[in-house]
């Protein structure tokens, strides 16, 4: 357990034609798909005006813990880098943890972007007093196929260089289904995208601005039970929480939130921010109505344990970040404001 924690600090921001550190703190999978990760590259460049800067470990599968380490302590040490991003997430960024070096990242305090199993190094700067960004990672969101979409380009770009307040909105359209990264033809065209479906809110109409926590739900789980990084159970703000491709059942999903609320932690955020689910994988490619119910199924266990832990926390679901596309970045640890009257829901960068 983590107790009195430090206020966290925005990083000074980078500019157009800053070096900005590319790192695999998870899985090296750079090595294996280099399309989408290129491709990210070049639009970190082009469309970003930011120089990558690319660590040992980055394109290398079964990299070690503290050579995974070695690169985030060198990407936030160097000076002359203005920004860290993940080239992707994985399964074990867990074990990186304990070679990390608190005092070092402190002393040089950057925005990192990432997600999926970056919730370990995100829960980790936040309880280090510093504020990052969930969502963005190199391969995934800069390496869509065709081009990136609109909303997560534009989300980026402000979480990137601005500082001030930014209004979050559902996505028109998003996509589910995934296209094959070994295949060339993949990043021909546009990938297929369905109609949105809004926010859906819940509970009692209020407005509750605070600071974030949260993340990919597996990835906090591991955290819970290694009992590491996690807030204090009175720290308040807004808890926002997201499903992975791996696509837990509705009971995994209601027996996380179950532990949490055990714990006390559920019911200490007076707003959560649930994200759109995953629904369709390549080892489970769901059809229409297969999604709709995983949807459903979902929805109905994280209202089943809110209504016995946290009865009185506003949730608003289907919000578009995470394993999603598009996907809006959310500050880790800064301040979020939601808006139950008015249904706006507003992230200081």
């Amino acid at each position: 357990m983590t107790s009195a924690l430090p206020v966290p600090v925005y990083p000074p921001k980078p500019a157009p034609g800053d070096r900005i550190a590319v790192i695999s703190p998870s899985a090296g999978l750079p090595g294996l798909f280099p399309l989408p990760y290129e491709l990210g590259l070049e639009r970190l460049r082009k469309e970003f005006g930011l120089e990558p800067v690319e660590y040992p470990a980055t394109r290398v599968m079964g990299a070690s813990p503290r050579a995974r380490a070695d690169d985030i302590h060198a990407a936030f040490a160097d000076p002359t880098v203005k920004a860290v991003i993940a080239s992707i997430g994985g399964d074990d960024q867990i074990t990186v943890l304990p070679f990390l070096d608190r005092e070092l990242l402190r002393a040089n305090p950057k925005p990192f972007f990432g997600m999926s199993d970056n919730t370990n190094l995100l829960a980790y700067l936040r309880t280090s007093g510093i504020v990052g960004y969930h969502g963005a990672t190199v391969m995934c969101e800069l390496g869509r196929p065709g081009a990136m979409a609109p909303l997560t380009a534009d989300s980026l770009r402000a979480a990137l260089f601005s500082s001030g307040p930014y209004e979050l909105r559902p996505a028109e359209r998003f996509r589910d289904v995934d296209l094959p990264w070994e295949d060339p033809e993949s990043f021909a065209s546009e990938p297929p995208t369905e109609e949105g479906t809004g926010w859906t809110w819940h509970g009692p109409e209020r407005v509750v601005e605070g600071r974030s926590w949260g993340g990919n739900i597996e990835i906090l789980s591991w955290l819970l039970m290694a009992d590491r990084e996690i807030v204090d159970e009175s720290a308040g703000g807004v808890l926002f929480l997201e499903t992975s491709e791996d696509m837990p059942g509705a009971d995994e999903v209601f027996r996380i939130l179950r532990s949490m609320g055990e714990r006390g932690l559920l019911g200490a955020f007076p707003a959560l921010l649930w994200g759109r689910p995953k629904r369709w994988s390549f080892d489970r490619p769901n059809d229409t109505e297969a999604r709709l119910r995983y949807a459903r199924d979902q929805r109905e266990a994280v209202l089943r344990a809110v209504d016995r832990y946290a009865p009185e926390t506003m949730v608003v679901f289907d919000v578009d970040f995470g394993h999603t596309d598009p996907q809006l970045v959310i500050p880790y640890g800064g301040l979020v404001r939601v808006d139950g009257a008015a249904r706006r829901v507003t992230v200081t960068y």
